[in-house]
């Protein structure tokens, strides 16, 4: 079979190196890819965000299968439209989608449907939303309603930085489009973690626990990112704590999500808090996380492709996932600057030494291939994931490859998985 991944960052290039594994997969196409993918998919220069070139290009080739990483060409309708035009794609449509590109309607379905989250308000008003926070005790978190990678969450130690992120989204237009409306919620203390799960809308598949790193910088200080690191499996996510996200939070949210007619069938992340009451939503995301995709996918023994046909399919109910027991840790290495400004074209060097990496596989996110030589072309250049017989055999095989990588100005954080390795020292994780 011809498979379409759309896309072009370490997301995408962990999903074309699993789906190119599948004995049914022939050829992989990536649209538009990176240098990395180019390795593995033949590239088409097409952008996510041209779902109607997409499709054309789907139909004209005979595509058997469409895997969408991105959120923006989900909530722009790529699923509704393929599917009019009977082709099959792995994603949910529009309306299911609005779970990640509208945090104002994500906060009424678990209004509505009585999962646990931090209470809120929203606003598309700077007065009335500065008025709120008399209401609210810091510190509180001010979030842009719309798409804004990963990037238009602000969590404010006092009412002066709230009043200032309100500013920034309503006013001065730091986000767009993506903050004519802000929410505005409580903060949640406790540990955060990403669960993704397959599901075609009623039956759950849940993938292997993960934790990313937002902050840029060690020790979680800088501004937010889309991520500066993952591991998995998330220890704070126990037996008892998966059984409850299952129950409290993705249950009644399919359920509720059918009342209002909507039928998500693809990958769901939901990013949560584990408070001392237990796990709280803090996001929904309509697609797989990235970087969490990384950690995730090196660890799943099953062939992708049949899960993500029955995911389309709607026979989730019969289906499994099985998992490598050893724990892996991606770790982002960035352009310097990101996530704000930096330059392009540095020429990337080390890489040739990985190619036949045993312990685990760089994924390149932000990377162009010029003149046979890798450049980096992104803020997040490459996810440089490993596995190991515990976490720290693993963190030790990441940061021993990083050793060999280099260009002009990158960046990466030193204590990626440090929570696990906390625990793994029989302590408790540091805050």
């Amino acid at each position: 079979m011809k498979v379409l991944v759309v896309g072009g960052g370490g997301r995408e290039h962990a999903l074309v190196w699993k789906i190119s594994q599948s004995p049914r997969v022939e050829k992989v196409y990536c649209a538009p890819g990176n240098g990395g993918i180019g390795e593995t998919a033949e590239l088409v220069p097409i952008a996510p965000e041209e779902i109607e070139r997409l499709a054309e290009f789907a139909a004209k080739e005979k595509i058997d299968l469409t895997v969408v990483g991105p959120e923006l060409p989900l909530t722009l309708g790529i699923a509704d439209l393929f599917r009019e035009r009977g082709l099959r794609l792995f994603g949910p449509d529009r309306e299911a989608a609005r779970l990640e590109g509208s945090k104002a309607f994500a906060k009424e379905i678990l209004k509505e449907n009585r999962i646990p989250t931090a209470s809120f308000a929203t606003f598309s008003d700077s007065a009335a939303a500065k008025k709120f926070l008399h209401e609210l005790k810091p510190p509180c978190v001010v979030k842009a309603d719309g798409l804004a990678a990963g990037k238009g969450v602000i969590i404010c130690t006092n009412r002066e930085e709230a009043e200032r992120a309100i500013e920034d989204c309503l006013v001065r237009k730091v986000f767009g489009d993506a903050g004519q409306k802000v929410v505005i919620e409580e903060f949640l203390s406790g540990e955060e973690a990403s669960f993704m799960v397959l599901t075609d809308g009623e039956n759950v598949v849940p993938l292997a626990s993960s934790q990313d790193h937002k902050r840029v910088y060690d020790g979680d200080q800088g501004p937010n990112t889309g991520g500066m690191g993952a591991y998995s499996p998330a220890p704070v996510v126990t037996p008892e704590i998966h059984r409850r996200i299952l129950s409290e939070v993705l249950e009644p949210l399919l359920r509720g999500l059918a009342r209002r007619g909507v039928c998500y069938r693809g990958a769901l992340y939901v990013g949560l808090m584990i408070t001392e009451e237990g796990p709280k939503v803090l996001e929904f995301n309509a697609r797989f996380g990235d970087p969490e995709c990384q950690a995730v996918v090196i660890r799943l023994k099953s062939d992708l492709v049949p899960l993500l046909e029955a995911t389309i399919e709607r026979r989730l109910s019969r289906a499994e996932a099985e998992w490598r027991p050893e724990p892996s840790v991606c770790v982002v290495l960035s352009a310097q600057g990101y996530p704000g400004s930096y330059e392009k074209g540095k020429e990337i060097y080390g890489l040739e030494r990985l190619r036949d990496w045993e312990k685990g596989v760089v994924f390149h996110a932000g990377t162009a291939k010029k003149a046979g030589r890798y450049v980096t072309s992104g803020g997040r250049v490459l996810g440089v994931t490993a596995l190991g017989g515990n976490f720290h055999q693993a963190v030790r095989e990441a940061y021993r490859a990083i050793e060999g990588i280099s260009w002009e100005g990158m960046h990466y954080r030193s204590d990626i998985a440090r929570r696990a390795l906390d625990r793994e020292r029989g302590g408790r994780p540091k805050a």
